[in-house]
């Protein structure tokens, strides 16, 4: 298989964004990225982000987007911004509490991203669904990350977070194996019980496993590194994850 490219979740270093943006973007580049999924705009346009971008040799690895922004007529404005962006993945981090307070309630808003995907399909863009740690906490007998992936199509993506699934006291690498051709992108987080500022390769996620079934049955597009705590400044921390990553081969 060829080998996964690797991007960074912009919101592991937004403090530095909202300063700086395209000594960000290029302080990125530089470290050895090869893309980067956004979490919010910094108030620049599909124009002025894609040149950024391109000048810099970076793809668009996904976003980080409200479900109401691909509802209705939104949908229209959000699949022209990105399609200028150059973006495919319209990954949804989180829900209203009223769209999984119950397994119907998840049933039901399965259903909304399974006809938010038909509407996608004919533009080439994919939407997809982010966990932290609640879906892995039971509801009426079921965990919501399996109510919500196994009542939707195989175009919407599984985007699981290593790290918030470990948080939620699950291991991912079985949904990885549960869900083949699922997880299109990939959030690289570590998770330690006993170092809360954890970088990759200093914490409890089998890496191992995860690459092995990513690189073979997860349909893995995009490995995108996410750091959220912080022992050192948070651009000195992602280039710790992705020197890691290289070190490992990836």
């Amino acid at each position: 298989m060829a080998r996964i490219p690797i991007a960074l979740q912009l919101y592991s270093i937004r403090e530095d964004c909202k300063q700086d943006l395209p000594g960000s973007l290029q302080a990125v580049a530089k470290m050895g990225y090869e893309g980067v999924e956004f979490a919010g705009y910094y108030d620049r346009t599909a124009e002025e982000l894609r040149k950024m971008l391109d000048d810099l040799g970076l793809k668009v690895a996904g976003t980080h987007i409200a479900l109401d922004t691909l509802l209705g007529d939104e949908l229209e404005r959000t699949v022209e911004f990105n399609r200028t962006l150059g973006n495919k993945f319209l990954i949804v981090p989180g829900l209203a509490e009223e769209r999984r307070n119950s397994r119907a309630a998840w049933r039901d808003t399965a259903d909304v991203f399974n006809e938010i995907a038909k509407r996608l399909k004919p533009h080439g863009m994919r939407t997809g669904y982010h966990n932290h740690h609640i879906e892995f906490t039971p509801m009426e007998g079921e965990l919501p990350w399996d109510t919500f992936f196994g009542h939707t199509s195989p175009e919407v993506v599984m985007q699981l977070d290593l790290g918030n699934a470990l948080h939620g006291g699950a291991d991912p690498v079985p949904f990885l194996e549960r869900y083949p051709g699922r997880a299109a992108t990939v959030h690289l987080k570590e998770y330690s019980k006993t170092n809360d500022k954890a970088v990759i390769g200093e914490g409890d996620v089998r890496w191992e496993e995860v690459f092995r079934l990513c690189e073979s049955t997860g349909g893995t597009e995009w490995y995108i590194v996410e750091q959220e705590s912080y022992a050192h400044p948070p651009l000195e921390c992602v280039e710790l994850c992705l020197k890691k990553l290289k070190e490992w081969g990836k």
